[in-house]
C-alpha cells in the first residue's frame, strides 16, 4: 500500500515503514503527525484518486529528527567582467517514519 501525499509544496509518494526526509515541520521529536493532502491512495489492484484531495484518507507519521541538508554551493561569474560571486544555503527538514496509511 502506498499514498502520495503534499507537505511543503512537494508531492511525496510514500509507504508504510519507510523514512523521508520532508521540508521542515515545527513538531516536537517523538510526536506524531497525520497528513491531510493525501492526493491518491493506492493498495494493490485498488486506486483511490482524489479531487483534489481522497476524502477519509489519512497517512500517519511519527518525527525522527530536525536538522539541516548538506551545504548547496552557489556560484555566480561574469567571464572578463572580474565578477564573482559565491554563496551557500543549507535547507532545514524533518525526518519522519510513516506508521500507518489507510484509505
Amino acid at each position: 500500500m502506498y499514498a502520495v501525499i503534499v507537505s511543503g509544496g512537494k508531492q511525496y509518494r510514500l509507504k508504510e515503514g519507510e523514512t523521508v526526509k520532508l521540508e521542515k515541520i515545527e513538531a516536537e521529536i517523538g510526536s506524531s503527525i497525520n497528513f491531510d493532502q493525501i492526493l491518491l491512495v493506492a493498495d494493490g489492484e485498488t486506486v483511490k484518486i482524489g479531487q483534489p484531495v481522497v476524502e477519509g484518507a489519512k497517512v500517519t507519521a511519527e518525527i525522527l529528527s530536525q536538522g539541516r541538508h548538506k551545504k548547496i554551493k552557489i556560484l555566480k561569474f561574469k567571464r572578463r567582467k572580474h565578477h564573482m560571486k559565491q554563496m551557500g544555503h543549507r535547507q532545514w527538514f524533518t525526518e519522519v517514519k510513516i506508521t500507518s496509511i489507510s484509505a
